[in-house]
């Protein structure tokens, strides 16, 4: 009975616990009937409606237009979440919503839209400062008759008219808008409302926390200024803010990296329309540099690299700026020897006890680049093989900044183009690379006539026609060779002047220049400029150049005049020997040393030329001379972009064979606005009795000229002259009067200036004042204007 008793219960216990077991693990699940898989594959139901509701000016096939849902498609809720998209991007509605339910076995797309409304007019009230008329200060705004009305732009539009009463000096002006809509034409009347208050400036600016450096100090950083005789004292948000981050980043750059500026703006208590603009300073440690260390160079020492640091350097003041600054000197020196993909990064360690910053500049190198094709863009007029022809680089080479920085120089030296940049371009092989030079092409050809005054030509009419990019080949346009061609008359009430000239820089292709002028120019007796006589020079010259090396250059010119002088003064007898026609023919050739880097507005380099003229002799004519001049310039670039010039020149002169003196019209003067400002237009040197000019056999000049630029048109100029002309060759420097009283030693002048861009070429307007007695004058006289028309700046 136990027995039977304990396999019973054996039994019972081993039940329960498969029962167990298995409803722990479930059976794997069955494989889905044909029925229910079929069902899983049945495809969408298609769109067999769409309905839009609510749009009034815009029409259901607009709206349709741009839905990718249409009729006969399957229903996809990922395409109707992209259609919404799509519809509230046309600005049309201020809410939208789709709907779907079944209809004919598929399913109809509902789309309901509250379209935007319509300005209909424009208005404004309480506007009575601003005296802009209605419809001029609607154009101020984005909002626009017509248009659908949008609340951020209306938001936008309330931000311009508060700037502009905040020009005004109304910073308390309160504006708002009103808006009254017709719901049957769904369009809506936008009045905007101001009130104005009262005019309010800035009583004082108190700055707090600054003891680096003086209040005087930080206010000259800020454009916002308190109210005086000469200046309003307008409060502009958007400035004050400027210059708050203007006086951050003055502290940043002299190593306050943790300096916080803020500010307050608080009237006055008696006076509300009077404001008080608190700056308030903490400025921090001031860190200095500590270590700068060097990792990952290889190809280029580490000597080499600390040598371009300039600013960051141990023991200066710290700044985000100068190191900026270094590491764009580092990734320059990478990339004169052809590194170009060479990054450089740099981090920094702070420590707060010493105040010291520790540099670490990491260099990825990567490998020498090499330019596979050179690519020219932008060119319309100008042939790409007279942009070619000036690089200084070519297929093959590494990539050289040098090279680059000089075909630059050498691209906009041609006077063709607004702009050059480079760009680069990924090639099938990684180490070479595309150059592209990207060029922006400005005006060449000029028409232009028009009338002045000038101090040297006194009035003078002219007309000019000139095309500095010129090609006699491309007809009917004539441009993109690289060509000069320039015509020009002058009719003046002392001088008339007529002038062809013609230069081909690459004769047949070949780096050798050749040009030709011709020209006729006569010059009436003036005494107050120097002319003792009338001149009538008819002649022409042929040029032929080349360049020797990257700076240097060579020229031969030959000339061919024929001068008639007359009119001259009974009592003059130095001047009789001159009357008469004769004939110069002269050979010159000249030798310059040019590497400016502009020659346009030159800020630094060199510029040197020498030139030694034979007239007469083997060459006929009737005059025997030699004339050697010469001219050396030293420009040094200045803060803000200006610069400083230091010019002298020279020039020597002997009569040989049969000639016992030089013609007048060969020697050398100086006064006036081209040589010694300040003092009359060759009036300095020899003179004669009457003091006329006579000119000399020997002249040296020196020029001092600073030049800032004020705006992109003008500059302003101080300069220093001195020098003289002296009769004979001997008596260069000579102290001695050997040309009339007080015609030795030297005499100088100082002044001021401007320089002025113009469509007829540079304007120079200055005024010098003698140092010195001029020639054949008892006292030094007064200062004196020059104006005149230059090639350059």
């Amino acid at each position: 009975m136990r027995k039977r008793l304990f396999i019973t219960l054996a039994a019972f216990f081993v039940f329960s616990f498969y029962s167990l077991l298995f409803a722990l693990d479930p059976p794997a699940p069955q494989a889905e009937s044909s029925q229910t898989q079929a069902a899983k594959e049945q495809p969408s139901k298609l769109v067999t409606a769409i309905e839009i509701k609510g749009n009034k000016a815009i029409s259901t096939n607009t709206i349709a237009s741009k839905m990718k849902t249409r009729i006969g498609s399957p229903y996809q809720e990922n395409v109707v979440s992209d259609d919404l998209k799509r519809l509230y991007l046309l600005n049309f509605f201020s809410d939208i919503k789709i709907d779907a339910e079944s209809y004919l076995n598929g399913v109809k797309v509902i789309i309901s839209v509250t379209e935007r409304p319509i300005i209909e007019k424009i208005s404004f009230s309480g506007i009575n400062r601003i005296t802009m008329k209605d419809e001029k200060l609607k154009l101020q705004l984005k909002s626009k008759e017509g248009q659908y009305l949008d609340y951020p732009t209306l938001s936008e539009d309330v931000g311009v008219l508060k700037k502009m009463y905040e020009k005004l000096g109304f910073n308390t002006a309160v504006i708002d808008y009103k808006l009254e809509t017709d719901p049957q034409t769904n369009k809506v009347k936008l009045n905007f409302n101001v009130t104005e208050g009262g005019r309010v400036h800035i009583k004082d600016i108190i700055t707090e926390g600054n003891k680096e450096f003086s209040r005087d100090r930080i206010l000259k950083l800020l454009k916002t200024k308190r109210g005086w005789l000469f200046n309003a004292g307008i409060l502009k948000d958007d400035v004050l803010k400027e210059d708050i981050q203007r006086v951050k980043a003055f502290y940043n750059k002299n190593g306050f990296i943790d300096v916080a500026v803020n500010y307050e703006v608080k009237p006055d208590a008696k006076k509300p329309y009077l404001l008080y603009v608190y700056i308030r300073i903490t400025e921090g440690s001031k860190y200095l540099v500590g270590n700068v260390l060097v990792q990952g160079n290889k190809d280029i020492a580490e000597k080499e690299i600390l040598k371009r640091l300039k600013d960051c350097v141990p023991g200066s003041v710290f700044s985000d700026e100068a190191m900026k600054q270094d590491v764009a000197s580092v990734q320059g020196l990478y990339f004169d020897q052809g590194y170009i993909s060479a990054r450089i990064e740099n981090t920094t360690s702070l420590n707060t006890e010493t105040h010291r910053v520790d540099i670490l500049y990491n260099i990825t190198e990567n490998q020498i680049t090499y330019v596979d094709k050179i690519k020219i863009r932008g060119n319309i007029k100008t042939k790409d093989l007279v942009i070619r022809r000036e690089l200084r680089i070519h297929p093959g080479d590494r990539f050289d900044g040098e090279k680059l920085r000089r075909s630059k120089e050498r691209l906009q030296n041609l006077g063709f183009f607004e702009d050059v940049s480079y760009d680069t371009e990924d090639t099938q092989v990684p180490e070479q690379k595309d150059l592209v030079v990207d060029v922006k092409e400005s005006k060449t050809g000029a028409f232009s006539f028009g009338g002045g005054y000038s101090t040297v030509d006194q009035f003078v009419g002219f007309i000019e026609i000139e095309q500095k990019n010129f090609d006699w080949k491309n007809w009917p346009y004539f441009t993109g060779g690289g060509q000069n061609l320039k015509l020009r008359a002058s009719i003046g009430s002392v001088s008339t002047g007529f002038e062809l000239s013609y230069t081909e820089p690459w004769l047949f292709d070949y780096p050798v220049s050749f040009g030709f002028d011709a020209y006729r120019r006569t010059h009436k007796r003036d005494t107050d400029l120097g002319y003792g006589y009338d001149e009538d020079i008819t002649g022409g010259d042929l040029r032929l150049g080349k360049e020797l090396s990257e700076y240097l250059r060579g020229d031969l010119i030959y000339r061919l005049d024929n001068v008639k002088i007359s009119n001259i003064d009974d009592t003059n007898s130095e001047l009789e020997q001159e009357r008469g026609t004769n004939t110069i023919s002269s050979l010159t050739p000249s030798i310059t040393f040019d590497n400016r880097d502009s020659v346009f507005e030159p800020r630094k380099g060199n510029y040197l030329s020498s030139s030694m003229e034979l007239a007469g002799g083997p060459l006929s004519g009737d005059k025997d001379y030699w004339k050697f001049s010469s001219r050396a310039s030293h420009y040094f670039p200045m803060p803000h972009n200006a610069s400083l010039e230091v010019r002298g020149r020279v020039g020597l002169a002997s009569p040989y064979g049969d000639s016992d003196h030089i013609p007048i019209y060969e020697r050398f003067f100086a006064g006036g606005a081209y040589t010694i400002r300040g003092y009359e237009e060759r009036s300095v040197g020899p003179v004669d009795s009457s003091s006329n000019p006579l000119g000399g056999a020997s002249m040296l000049i020196g020029n001092v000229e600073y030049v800032y630029p004020l705006f992109g048109f003008l500059k302003v100029a101080a300069f220093y002259d001195v020098g003289n002309v002296w009769e004979k060759l001997g008596d260069i420097g000579s102290s001695k009067d050997t040309g009339g009283i007080n015609s030795g030693g030297f005499k100088s002048s100082f002044g001021l200036g401007f320089r002025v861009k113009t469509p007829i070429g540079p304007i120079m307007l200055d005024y010098g004042i003698p140092m010195d007695k001029a020639s054949g004058k008892d006292t030094k006289g007064d200062g004196r204007f020059h104006f005149s028309v230059s090639n350059t700046f």
